[in-house]
């Protein structure tokens, strides 16, 4: 019993840890953001839609679904 209890609670910790909401972007990615703004902010809905459509090769709606599920609005 205490044995699966340990395991519970180390998946627990290991799915929360892995549910960062701060995104690791790569150069290429960044660059594609200082083009499209200069004072990105993720939390702007529009903006994050843009971004993700532009730079990361989404689709709107897959990218409003992420944008607003890392907490933009």
């Amino acid at each position: 019993m205490r044995l699966r209890r340990l395991v519970c609670l180390i998946a627990l910790a290991a799915g929360l840890s892995a549910c960062s909401q701060e995104i690791d972007y790569t150069p290429e990615q960044r660059s594609c953001i200082a083009q499209h703004y200069s004072a990105y902010d993720a939390k702007q809905i529009n903006q994050c839609v843009d971004v993700c459509r532009l730079c990361m090769k989404g689709n709107t709606v897959t990218c409003n679904t992420s944008c607003r599920l890392r907490g933009a609005s």
